[in-house]
């Protein structure tokens, strides 16, 4: 699993570190975690190319998942 990953799931207090390849499900948060990051880097080349955005890419994406 991508140390990235792992840290994020630690921070979030999910799993912690010593058991992620113990833990069943670990693969399916790992892929959550995946397409995530996919879904916010679709919508950061959306933007980059965009000749009229304004909106900070914050902005949009944690407007996006309903983070405020």
């Amino acid at each position: 699993m991508n140390e990235q990953i792992k840290r994020l799931i630690k921070e979030a207090g999910i799993i912690q570190p010593e058991r992620f390849d113990a833990v069943d499900g670990s693969n399916q948060l790992e892929k959550f975690a995946e397409l995530v990051v996919t879904e916010c880097a679709m919508i950061a080349n959306r933007l980059e190319n965009d000749e009229f955005w304004v909106e900070p890419a914050y902005d949009v994406i944690t407007k996006h998942f309903g983070i405020e």
